[in-house]
C-alpha cells in the first residue's frame, strides 16, 4: 500500500498554539482543501484536556474525512530542575494518552531531548533523557502508541534548540534506548540539514527504526553554497541563507529518501511541515509527494 499523508499548520503554529487567534477547528475546516490523509497534531493546539473537549477534536477530524497519526509534543527532558523534568514526563504520559484517544492504536506520539541549556553536559544531559524517556516508555506500550524520537532542530516555544540535535549526539541517545516496538525515529530531513549533517547519511543510519516522517524541504538564498551553509555549525538558529519552500524544490534528494525507506520496508505515514509561503505551496507539496509516494511504494 503507498504511504499515506498527512499535514501540519506550521504557518499557523504560532496563531494556534500561541496567539490563539486560530483554533484547531478552524485549521481543520481549512485542510478540507488539501489532499491528504491524515492531519498531524501538536500538543499546543488544544485548549482543553477535558474528554470531551478531546471528543469533540476527533469527531471534527474524522468528519473532515482524515486520521490523526501523529500528536507532535516537545517534552523538555534536559532542564536543570528536577522538578521541571518529572512536570515534562507527566505532560508527555498525558500527551500519550490524547495520541491513543485521537488517533487509536499503533498513533505516533513525539518525544525530543529538551533543550541545550548553556553548560549543560553532554553525559549529564543523556543521562536526564534517558531516565524521562524510561518513564514513558512503559506508558506507551501500555496504550500502543510509538515514541518518535525527533531529530529535531527547536521546538518554536523554546528559548535554546534541541540538546540532541547533532548527528552524534542523537545517535548517542538513540543507541542508549533499547529497541522495542513502541519507541523508534521520527525522521526530518531538514532538520539534519539545519544542524549541519547530511539528511542521507542519517537516515541510512536509523532507517530500520523509522516510525513516522516529517517532509518538508529547504533551498538556498541566491549566492549561497551548501558548502559555505555546512560550515555553520546548526546551533545558532535557521541560518537567514536557508529558506523554506515547496517539498521537492530545494535540497532534500526525496528519491534517495523514498528509495532508503522503501529498502529497509517502511509503512508509515509521512507527515509535511509546509505552507510557510500559503496553503497553495501546502497543497503542491502535497502533489509532490503523492507522485514520489507512487513511484517507490506501489501498491
Amino acid at each position: 500500500m503507498p504511504l499515506r499523508l498527512s499535514a501540519f499548520p506550521k504557518c499557523y503554529l504560532d496563531a494556534i498554539a500561541g496567539a490563539r487567534s486560530m483554533s484547531v477547528f478552524d485549521w481543520i475546516e481549512q485542510a478540507k482543501q488539501l489532499d491528504a490523509d491524515g492531519l498531524e497534531m501538536y500538543d499546543g493546539f488544544f485548549t482543553s484536556l477535558d474528554p470531551g473537549y478531546l471528543d469533540s477534536v476527533g469527531d471534527a477530524i474524522r468528519t473532515a474525512g482524515f486520521a490523526m497519526p501523529m500528536l507532535c509534543c516537545s517534552p523538555d527532558f534536559t532542564h536543570p530542575d528536577a522538578d521541571a523534568r518529572e512536570r515534562a514526563v507527566e505532560r508527555e504520559v498525558a500527551m500519550i494518552g490524547v495520541a491513543r484517544r485521537l488517533g487509536g492504536p499503533g498513533t505516533v506520539c513525539r518525544v525530543l531531548s529538551g533543550q541545550r541549556y548553556p553548560g549543560l553536559d553532554r553525559r549529564e544531559g543523556l543521562d536526564r533523557v534517558v531516565r524521562c524517556i524510561e518513564q514513558v516508555l512503559p506508558v506507551a506500550k501500555e496504550h500502543d502508541i510509538v515514541l518518535g524520537l525527533e531529530n529535531h532542530y527547536k521546538d518554536g516555544f523554546w528559548q535554546y534548540p534541541e540538546f540532541a540535535q547533532k548527528q552524534d549526539v542523537f545517535l548517542e541517545l538513540l543507541a542508549a534506548v533499547p529497541e522495542s516496538p513502541h519507541f523508534g525515529v521520527q525522521y526530518d530531513p531538514s532538520n539534519a540539514l539545519v544542524a549541519g549533517d547530511d539528511p542521507l547519511e542519517l537516515l541510512k543510519l536509523v532507517a530500520p527504526r523509522v516510525v513516522s516522517m516529517h517532509a518538508s524541504d529547504r533551498y538556498l538564498a541566491d549566492g549561497t553554497t551548501i558548502e559555505e551553509l555546512r560550515q555553520a555549525d546548526g546551533t545558532l538558529g535557521y541560518s537567514p541563507n536557508l529558506r523554506h519552500g515547496v517539498t521537492g524544490k530545494g535540497l532534500n534528494d526525496y528519491d534517495a529518501i523514498f528509495r532508503t525507506l522503501a529498502g529497509v520496508g517502511y509503512r508509515g505515514w509521512v507527515s509535511i511541515e509546509d505552507g510557510m509561503n500559503g496553503m497553495g505551496e501546502m497543497a503542491e507539496s502535497l502533489a509532490f509527494l503523492r507522485r514520489k509516494v507512487a513511484e517507490h511504494f506501489p501498491d
